[in-house]
């Protein structure tokens, strides 16, 4: 086991989401060994080896992760910030008994731009994933809304076939 607890030690409101709040946690030990091994998991938007910063997309909000510290954005209340701490801890210690099987990263790691993915879809702006254009789609594949299935071009056009795997490694 790698972390017994990461305490709840403040909540602040949210501004990215009026009603909600951002929680703010403090492991029992600091987090600086298992970060790199976490950094592997899919969701990850940032990492930033140097500074040993770690930053995922949760469903609603973001949960970045410090050597010293935990914050999560986005959260309903005390009750809710506390479950998402405890699961975090789970999640922390699954990873780092199973950090044989990983390779710590080393290199920083960012989130695709939307425009890197734009490049990659087929840009005819023809509606049929029900955004208005190509790039309102990439948007939306950043932000989960949209799965790559969803372009019927990207789905059933051979000639788009490497695209789409350039695509699906990309929002890993």
């Amino acid at each position: 086991m790698y972390l017994k607890t990461i305490q709840l030690v403040k909540s602040l409101p949210c501004l990215a989401e009026p009603g909600k709040i951002i929680v703010i946690g403090k492991p029992n030990r600091p987090l600086d060994e298992v970060i790199p091994y976490l950094a592997t998991l899919p969701g990850v938007l940032a990492y930033n080896p140097q500074s040993l910063t770690l930053t995922f997309r949760r469903p609603a909000g973001f949960l970045t992760l410090y050597p010293e510290k935990v914050y999560i954005t986005q959260i309903k209340d005390t009750q809710e910030g506390l479950q998402v701490l405890n699961d975090l801890v789970a999640a922390i210690n699954a990873t780092w008994e199973h950090r044989a099987a990983l390779v710590a990263l080393t290199q920083p790691k960012r989130a695709p731009h939307h425009l890197d993915i734009w490049q990659l879809l087929p840009r005819t702006n023809c509606r049929q994933c029900g955004e208005a254009t190509c790039l309102a789609f990439a948007v939306g594949l950043i932000q989960h809304t949209h799965l790559i299935e969803d372009c019927p071009t990207l789905r059933d056009d051979s000639a788009f076939a490497d695209r789409k795997l350039t695509l699906e490694a990309m929002l890993l």
